[in-house]
């Protein structure tokens, strides 16, 4: 089909899914914050780096093995895209269950060094009792197996069982956590998720139990296996994408522990800044996940045109929301975080990050397409060095930096420092990658030896 509409039919239904997970967040962050308790708003986001770290297990067994089977899909091995789908599936509950026991193991040590205090600790691990000791599994499989389903291009199927769960999440939230219901504040938010979260993973467990025979995500257990060259495709592009979430853990935290010492107020604020702005930090993610079996299927079976054609128009869109939300939120910092919390001093901090974190977001959103090119090609190595750099080189640097010259409002321009860096090094690598394989196509079309090729 036309480019246009294939970039759409696969990244739209991706995109509401994002922006449909990010609602979910929001609304535990509104209904806490509808108790006006700081220190119920911070042990969401103090427990946020925990949730956060799913996403190394979810990259690693979902993003490596989708691009293992989008790939194999191009050239058509179906034994691979079986077992890659198993692989991923039955590594993912494993890991699922050693992160709820390592949690369960060292929970007090753990969420300290997250920058929980005496203030804060009770009601952080209530959060996270559900969301990570209970709900770890969960978690993590429901989006694992929403890759699957948009790795062989069913994207509204994968959207329709992560919103499922999402929806569910909005509206068990109010009853668990505001005094009218079962009033177990920021504990309620950690159990609603936990629900929802298994809601999903029922949807999908039933998708494929109907569609059996007819689809190509495997969860047989005689299909899982540790062949070497399954092994070897998946965690090349699989391992470099879960330190990059890892790194995006070690940043949060950072982030965290530098605002606790302004007070829960801060904190808060900063939670409230940061969900606002995932919004669109999220529908990035969303279009670079989304065109991803596009770019791997085409970059597969030789058809580099296309994918360039698909890359481009998608950067265009991408960019331009991107460059629009900024002044959004630039021009409306003030009530967006209002609508969260009434207090002014937290209304007055929240802006005043949300203002530095919007900054980032034109950049960001080429950094994602960027790092989605390199994942659904295979090129783990490329999306590591990005991983790196944004955090390790520069965002980690910034913040300390930053926070020594302007003390707690410094924060929130790291984020901006490195992504301006990295977008310049997206586009030359790009570049440098569609030139490479536009030339591999000119010599398979014209062979080395014709004068045209010469």
């Amino acid at each position: 089909m036309a480019i246009p509409r294939a970039v759409m039919k696969l990244a739209i239904p991706t995109v509401l899914s994002s922006l449909v997970m990010v609602l979910y967040n929001l609304a535990d962050t509104y209904f806490v914050g509808m108790l006006n308790n700081a220190v119920e708003n911070a042990a969401v986001t103090l427990a946020a780096p925990l949730l956060l770290a799913f996403n190394a297990v979810n990259n690693l067994f979902g993003v490596g093995s989708s691009s293992m089977m989008s790939r194999a899909l191009g050239k058509k091995d179906y034994d691979t895209v079986y077992r890659s789908s198993a692989f991923g599936f039955y590594c993912s509950v494993i890991a699922g269950l050693l992160f709820s026991g390592a949690y369960v193991a060292f929970q007090v040590p753990l969420l300290n060094l997250l920058g929980a205090t005496p203030e804060t600790l009770d009601a952080t691990i209530g959060y996270a009792k559900w969301t990570v000791g209970f709900g770890a599994v969960p978690s993590i499989l429901n989006v694992v197996l929403a890759y699957f389903v948009r790795a062989e291009g069913s994207s509204m199927h994968a959207s329709i069982g992560t919103m499922s769960g999402c929806f569910l999440n909005i509206l068990l939230d109010p009853v668990f956590i505001l005094p009218w219901g079962l009033h177990m504040g920021a504990e309620g938010a950690g159990l609603a998720t936990f629900l929802s979260n298994c809601a999903a993973c029922l949807y999908f467990f039933m998708l494929l139990y109907v569609r059996r025979g007819r689809t190509y995500v495997c969860v047989n257990p005689k299909m899982f296996g540790f062949k070497k060259h399954i092994v070897v495709g998946v965690c090349a592009v699989g391992i470099p994408a879960s330190i990059q979430n890892l790194l995006n853990v070690t940043g949060m935290s950072v982030l965290n522990n530098f605002t606790a010492s302004f007070g829960s107020d801060a904190v808060a604020a900063m939670g409230i800044s940061q969900k606002i702005n995932s919004v669109t930090f999220q529908i990035a993610m969303g279009v670079s996940q989304g065109v991803m079996p596009l770019v791997s299927y085409n970059y597969a079976s030789g058809d580099v045109k296309r994918l360039k054609k698909a890359f481009f128009f998608t950067a265009r869109i991408a960019v331009g929301f991107q460059v629009l939300m900024l002044i959004v939120y630039f021009l409306g910092a003030d009530f967006w975080i209002g609508l969260f919390m009434q207090d002014q001093q937290i209304v007055a901090y929240g802006a005043a990050f949300l203002r530095g974190f919007c900054l980032a977001l034109p950049f960001l959103g080429l950094d994602f397409l960027a790092v989605g090119v390199f994942q659904a090609c295979g090129l783990g190595k490329n999306a590591f060095a990005f991983a790196i750099l944004r955090k390790v080189v520069l965002e980690i640097p910034a913040l300390l930096l930053l926070n020594a010259l302007f003390p707690l409002y410094g924060l929130a321009y790291a984020q901006l420092t490195a992504e301006v860096i990295l977008a310049i090094a997206a586009v030359v690598v790009l570049a440098r990658l569609l030139r490479r394989l536009e030339a591999r196509y000119l010599r398979k079309e014209t062979g080395p030896n014709t004068s045209e090729s010469t």
